[in-house]
């Protein structure tokens, strides 16, 4: 199809019908000779992509006949000319398809309104509003997907799904009637009235702090008005006159950080991100020992609730100020979290998760008013809190699937969210289970003598030469490695401080392909004699990854927190695997900060994940903070998610007794007993050895350890 430029603004008004008829057949003399002699009492208009049609009177509004065939077209302002979102463009040329000639003069002239909207906020020359546009012949008229209600939010993974645009809050303008001493209904009445007569909603409901500012809102508005509705149900914001923009935040309550992302409720873009740390770490690192504190302290959940809400409502003012909105302009939020997370959020006390049989308040979705938690929003704001799925595998791991979409896949499927707790989900369109297995915090660099959060200085990266075994490594802030020059001018400022998550996967994996670490775990002493960097260390060994201020080495309890965490995640994997009846997964997701951080190939290397290939293994980023996006931004995600998550099936893993087996048999690198046919073909797996002999002898022969020049 081919268009052509709109033409001229031409300064003319709506025309009456008469003069709309009479149009039409000057339109129809200017047509080819050969064009079909038209109804100029009718016209038909074919909508395209959709390819809806029908046949309308002359003179009626492009947007009015779209909206009676249910063509999927924005509006706000109720067809007034004031939002512009129903933007359409006009076909020029021959429709053999739809058996029609269209040409821009088959609709009426540009009018006052189009051309002080262009004026004001411009458009595209080829755009008209259909809101004023009104049919003179046959026509086609497609509409672009920026002027789609449910267009499509493009997310960054291609093996993902889009999200369809249908937010929960919408925005509608409207006229209502003055109040008349002969017909003496409430300004809510006629503003309800005009709801539905001239938006077609039905059965809504307002609260009091609706009616407490409606009558000043109304004659503010000097009887026009815009109204958020909430799903269809509720108005929750009012105000005078028209009134175009609305905001959501959609936010991820993780033990160790909170992330929120600020979105426009009509684009789906995200507009500010910002995070910072959960302030409830200072009750204890891990979510047991902040159960244990509210155990031990009365009122000690309701100061965690204060905490975490405080958080918000400082990362709202942030993304606020980033964006230059206000703060009340935030109409809708979403919330993930693990189930802990989720009770203090909404001021439960968590005890009951801190022991069997680990039972929930409630595990359905939950639709709040923001003021509820004390959150500042717009002061009517809504707020959804999605389902968790058991005692353990909360909100956040529902946000993973709505992201994930597992159920929506014929291959078996593996979606892994790796913190102090896995949350870990296995299936596919068929069957879908969830646990989750204590790993602990040592991947997030906790209970490692080194360890510490991914941040500046911090190694991140690491290679180890498997002939002279020394190390390089790259550092957070620096895109250089460590052996390149300028690297030390470059890192001069932050230093190197330790070694997060992402550095400790690295590391291990590659002394473990170095034949540094034998299949067992255990550091190989008698590696000293290839490296000075292999050090005795009371009755083991050290590896020296970093000789200078501090001194980094990898110690043999380093490498044992890592083994246990990676051997409960592995047993939880292979717990699901025996329920499913599976000995092959087809594709491996790693969610959450840290699996979005980590090269899946090391993961693999350890025994973190079973065996598969290399290529379906991907980092699927921040999933639960993606998922809530999605119920922000999609209204249906919210109920699609509540009905999947009922289907989930629950494994316990506490109370499974082949757990500890399982785990027993994930301690060896990258296991003591499964093969890794996949692995082998990107690495070479060294042969099983047992050092620990030999390790007895070479202690008292160890060398000194190098000091720093």
């Amino acid at each position: 199809m081919t268009r052509t430029a709109a033409p001229g603004l031409k300064s003319s008004a709506s025309l009456p019908p008469k003069a709309l008829k009479a149009k039409a057949r000057d339109a129809a003399n200017d047509d080819d000779a050969g064009d079909k002699p038209p109804l100029i009492d009718q016209a038909l208009v074919v909508f395209t992509p959709s390819g809806k049609r029908g046949r309308f009177p002359v003179g009626t509004p492009l947007l009015k006949a779209a909206q009676s065939l249910g063509v999927d077209i924005d509006s706000v302002c109720g067809g007034r000319g004031l939002c512009g979102r129903c933007q359409v463009v006009v076909g020029t040329g021959e429709f053999a398809k739809h058996g029609i000639t269209s040409r821009t003069n088959h609709v009426s002239d540009w009018n006052k309104i189009e051309e002080r909207y262009k004026s004001k906020r411009g458009m595209q020359d080829d755009r008209r509003l259909s809101c004023q546009a009104v049919l003179v012949k046959d026509v086609v008229i497609d509409v672009p997907e920026a002027s789609q209600v449910h267009k499509q939010v493009v997310r960054k993974r291609a093996e993902v799904r889009d999200i369809e645009l249908d937010p929960a809050i919408r925005l509608h303008y409207v006229v209502v009637q003055e109040p008349d001493m002969h017909n003496p209904s409430g300004d809510l009445e006629r503003l309800l009235a005009a709801l539905e007569d001239q938006w077609g909603l039905t059965a809504l409901e307002a609260d009091l702090r609706i009616l407490q500012n409606l009558q000043q809102s109304l004659r503010a508005g000097n009887w026009r008005i815009t109204v958020a509705v909430h799903r269809g149900q509720v108005i929750t914001a009012i105000w005078p006159g028209f009134h175009d923009r609305s905001y959501g935040l959609a936010v991820d309550i993780g033990s160790t950080t909170v992330a929120a992302h600020l979105c426009d409720l009509a684009s789906g873009e995200v507009i500010a991100s910002s995070g910072l740390m959960n302030p409830q770490i200072r009750f204890g690192e891990d979510l047991m020992s902040r159960v244990s504190y509210v155990m031990m302290n009365p009122g000690g959940d309701r100061e965690m609730t204060d905490a975490v809400r405080r958080a918000i409502n400082e990362l709202a003012d942030a993304v606020c100020e980033e964006s230059g909105i206000d703060r009340e302009e935030i109409l809708n939020a979403t919330f993930v979290g693990n189930p802990v997370m989720h009770h203090l959020l909404i001021g439960i006390d968590p005890t009951e998760l801190g022991g069997a049989p680990f039972a929930l308040a409630a595990n359905s979705g939950i639709t709040l008013w923001a003021s509820q938690l004390d959150l500042r929003f717009h002061p009517n704001a809504r707020v959804y809190v999605l389902p968790c799925i058991a005692g353990h595998v909360g909100a956040d791991t529902a946000g993973v699937i709505l992201s994930e979409t597992p159920h929506l896949t014929e291959k078996m499927t593996l979606v892994v969210d790796v913190g102090t707790n896995a949350e870990i989900i296995l299936g596919n369109r068929d069957r879908l289970l969830a646990c989750s297995s204590p790993t602990g915090p040592a991947f997030e660099g906790a209970q490692i003598s080194c360890g510490q959060r991914a941040a500046p200085g911090a190694i991140e990266r690491v290679r180890i030469d498997p002939e002279t075994l020394e190390p390089r490594f790259k550092v957070i802030g620096s895109e250089l490695w460590s052996d390149e020059e300028g690297f030390v001018e470059e890192t001069r400022k932050t230093g190197i401080t330790g070694i997060c998550g992402s550095g400790i996967i690295e590391v291990l994996a590659e002394m473990f392909l170095a034949g540094i670490l034998a299949q067992d775990g255990t550091i190989d002493g008698t590696a000293a004699s290839r490296s000075p960097r292999i050090q005795p260390d009371g009755r083991t060994f050290s590896y020296l990854v970093h000789d200078g201020t501090p001194e980094i080495r990898i110690v043999q309890n380093d490498v044992r927190a890592i083994q246990l965490g990676k051997a409960a995640l592995y047993a939880g994997i292979r717990l699901l695997m025996d329920r499913l009846g599976v000995e092959q997964i087809e594709q491996i997701m790693l969610a959450g900060a840290f699996g979005s951080h980590i090269d899946t190939k090391y993961a693999m290397v350890l025994g973190m994940i079973p065996d598969c290939p290399l290529e379906n293994v991907y980092s699927a980023g921040n999933a639960a903070g993606t998922g809530a996006r999605i119920a922000l931004l999609n209204q249906n995600a919210r109920d699609d998610i509540e009905e999947v998550i009922r289907q989930v099936e629950k494994i316990e893993t506490a109370v499974e007794p082949n757990f500890q087996a399982h785990f027993v048999e994930a301690m060896g690198l990258p296991h003591s007993s499964a093969s890794f046919p996949n692995l082998s073909k990107a690495v070479t797996l060294p042969a099983a050895s047992n050092p620990s002999a030999a390790n007895d002898s070479a202690a008292g022969k160890g060398r000194r350890r190098r000091r720093p020049a």
